[in-house]
């Protein structure tokens, strides 16, 4: 398996183009980090209602029950602090509750964020660096068989411009059809060249 190309230009485009998408991902990557930072940072208003809640509940726990242990004092005297401190928890619940929405929209969003901009160059990087391998593996394998020669040819012909045609000879088609070994040899190293390989 191949993974970059013989000549150094083609190889330098192509380790500059992996060294761009490990920085894409890296970027993206921070960006999500940041932002689910950045999202999480909307929970303190829940941090602060919860603990609130906690401690008034608490106090008004601990002020009902000092009232039911003096003697001579009715239950329905601490009821009332009882009461309030069951407002209280759910004051405390309601600042837990908006801190795990708030987690579960730093999570998502920060996904989101990340995720979509990386499997878009990812994908187009990987289906392109995938058939470059395959492309240059099949030619490398190809270019020291004489018959490889052959098909190294023909497929320049079948899939090179015709402008880089017409730069080999005029009548290349011509010449291939004859089975002219130069031109054969000229069309094979075409085709391995626009591949980047010797």
């Amino acid at each position: 398996m191949k993974l970059y190309a013989d000549r150094a230009p083609e190889a330098i485009r192509q380790l500059l183009t992996d060294v761009f998408v490990v920085v894409w991902v890296y970027a993206w990557v921070r960006i999500g980090m940041a932002l689910f930072d950045l999202i999480q940072k909307l929970a303190v208003p829940g941090q602060k209602l919860e603990g609130a809640g906690d401690g008034l509940a608490s106090n008004l726990n601990a002020a009902g029950d000092k009232i039911n242990g003096i003697p001579g004092v009715p239950d329905s005297v601490a009821a009332p602090f009882k009461n309030a401190a069951n407002a209280a928890s759910s004051l405390a619940n309601a600042g837990r509750e908006q801190q795990d929405i708030v987690n579960d929209l730093a999570w998502v969003l920060s996904l989101v964020v990340a995720v979509l901009p990386i499997l878009f160059l990812v994908g187009i990087w990987l289906a392109l660096r995938v058939r470059w391998v395959r492309r240059a593996g099949n030619a490398a394998r190809l270019r020291n068989v004489s018959a490889g020669r052959d098909l190294l040819a023909l497929r320049a012909l079948a899939t090179q411009p015709l402008k880089r045609l017409v730069k080999v000879d005029p009548e290349i088609a011509s010449l291939w059809r004859r089975g002219d070994p130069e031109a054969v040899e000229a069309l094979a190293r075409l085709e391995l060249r626009s591949l980047g390989l010797r």
